[in-house]
């Protein structure tokens, strides 16, 4: 048992939400589904040095993301984005999420673990997908609000490598786990992963993941 256990608290299943309960990222297609192709084509064109940067290892992943977010939500109102939202869970969202990943949450909430979604992608939709999914908690990227409209700006870390060890730690405080179960996909998830008495990588080359040979749920 790793330490911070408590032998009487629940178990946690944290899971990542890109590439891991999903096929793939969710926030382009999110942004497509509100901004349409275009817009969406000029943004990331706008966005595009910055990503080669943060690809290159000049910038952190945050600073790309904030790029893109001023480019693309700066200015939006809530309703506005609430209905980029809508669109994305009835359109966009059943062909992304992967199957086999929705077996593993439902046999964890199943076995009555405290189930949460941890991810760096933004609240504004995944606040819908959670409850969507019968999670117990989120912890995410958090926007900036100014005036009803988005500012393109996030409050706080953008939920990333150490900041999700650090949001989960914080979450359970009051009622630390007897043993954590995390799944993630990326080596911004290999902190949280890391904090798990049992963390799983569902990433593969050939993006087909590592679903077929994930161990029971035994504590």
């Amino acid at each position: 048992m790793q330490p911070g256990r408590d032998p009487a608290g629940p178990v946690v299943a944290a899971f990542d939400f890109d590439g891991t309960l999903t096929r793939g990222d969710s926030l382009i297609p999110w942004l497509r589904g509100g901004q349409g192709p275009a817009r969406l084509g000029w943004a990331l064109g706008k966005t595009l040095p910055a990503l080669a940067a943060w690809q290159l290892g000049r910038i952190s992943n945050e600073a790309a993301k904030l790029v893109l977010l001023r480019h693309t939500v700066a200015g939006r109102s809530r309703d506005e984005l609430a209905a980029w939202t809508d669109r994305f869970l009835h359109e966009a969202l059943p062909g992304l999420l992967d199957p086999r990943a929705l077996k593993r949450l439902a046999e964890h909430r199943a076995a009555g673990h405290r189930c949460v979604m941890v991810s760096a992608s933004p609240e504004v939709y995944l606040e819908a997908v959670a409850r969507q999914l019968g999670f117990d908690a989120l912890l995410c990227s958090r926007l900036e609000w100014q005036g009803g409209c988005a500012t393109g700006r996030l409050i706080g870390a953008n939920c990333h490598g150490e900041e999700k060890v650090r949001r989960l730690q914080v979450w359970w405080a009051d009622q630390p786990p007897s043993a954590v179960w995390a799944y993630g996909d990326t080596r911004g998830d290999r902190p949280m992963l890391a904090l798990a008495d049992h963390g799983i990588y569902v990433g593969a080359p050939d993006g087909r993941g590592h679903y077929e040979r994930l161990p029971p749920l035994k504590t």
